[in-house]
């Protein structure tokens, strides 16, 4: 659990302490949607907010970085899949415009720590197993996003869930772990904190909220889902999690293969952003879509967190009093 209470002052952990927030609650990367406003909106509210640099040029990233930068004075992170064959090349805008924290996910840390770290910027890679995961601490990183299967857009091929991935990654490593996949209230948090988590990531959550820059009908999808709302796709070479719909369905039919390639073709899951609609477009959504019924302004979602994260933290101490 967080050391301090949710007060002015935030909560303290090793995450909040690297990253230079109040809360150690992050804005989870979403290609061509987590952009400039989105991401200074989570950090006013003491979170950090994620730029997604994949899908941008270096010059449409370089506005989305000073976008945000125009609307906040505290901490932002850009997010880099390093695969991807900008990588460097957003690397060098974001310590250009000077970003203090680098979010690489996709690929090895390790090519880009050197960079990283001779422009002294904080790190943190997003994992999905145990290997992966002792290879970006060797690598230098000084965080991980343990992703659960439950989440949404791309996860990991071993299926592990959440409850058993972050206790996991608590015990083996010494750097910081940040639990994503099925959070989104506050009984998330708390569940996250005691499994050994030091922070949190949410993306569905917010992808529902009032200032997520995506279509109504993504929102309406988001709000009316169950928790067996997702399916998978792709499940071969790049697995992801996304809403079913008539175009999604269809796809999960396909033998793997060929929804891998159907899904290289679009170029990724947030294509919901080149248009479509509800029975057309692919959205990237986790299971935890179920718990989401109403589209908040970011600062509502985490008034409410904070707020029931005291009510939850109540509950659990009434049962050893």
């Amino acid at each position: 659990m967080p050391t301090s209470r949710t007060d002015k002052k935030g909560w303290r952990t090793r995450v909040s302490e690297i990253l230079n927030t109040r809360f150690p609650i992050i804005l989870g990367p979403m290609r061509l949607i987590t952009l400039g406003r989105m991401a200074a909106e989570v950090s006013n509210c003491g979170g950090l907010g994620v730029i997604a640099a994949s899908g941008l040029s270096s010059d449409q990233l370089r506005k989305e970085i000073a976008n945000a930068m125009a609307h906040t004075d505290h901490p932002l992170a850009v997010n880099i899949p390093v695969y991807r064959p900008n990588a460097f090349d957003a690397l060098e805008v974001a310590i250009e415009m000077g970003i203090k924290i680098v979010y690489t996910s996709a690929g090895n840390p390790a090519k880009m720590m050197k960079r990283i770290k001779e422009a002294g910027l904080s790190a943190i890679h997003k994992v999905s197993n145990e290997e992966t995961a002792r290879k970006a601490q060797s690598a230098g990183v000084d965080a991980v996003v343990a992703m659960g299967f439950e989440a949404g857009g791309h996860v990991g091929r071993e299926q592990i869930t959440t409850m058993c991935l972050i206790p996991r990654l608590a015990d083996i490593l010494s750097i910081p772990v940040i639990a994503a996949g099925g959070i989104a209230d506050a009984r998330g948090v708390a569940a996250a904190f005691a499994l050994g988590a030091d922070g949190v990531e949410m993306g569905t959550r917010f992808a529902a909220s009032e200032e997520c820059p995506v279509p109504d009908f993504f929102k309406d999808s988001i709000r009316s889902a169950d928790s067996s709302s997702t399916l998978l796709l792709g499940k071969d070479a790049m697995p992801i999690r996304v809403l079913k719909n008539d175009v999604t369905m269809r796809v999960s039919g396909m033998i793997d293969e060929k929804a891998d390639k159907m899904m290289e073709q679009k170029g990724d899951a947030s294509y919901v952003q080149s248009g479509g609609d509800k029975d057309t477009a692919v959205m990237p959504c986790g299971q935890i879509a179920g718990l989401i019924r109403e589209s908040l302004k970011i600062r509502d979602i985490f008034s409410e967190i904070l707020h029931d994260f005291e009510i939850v933290s109540h509950r659990i101490q009434k049962i050893y009093s």
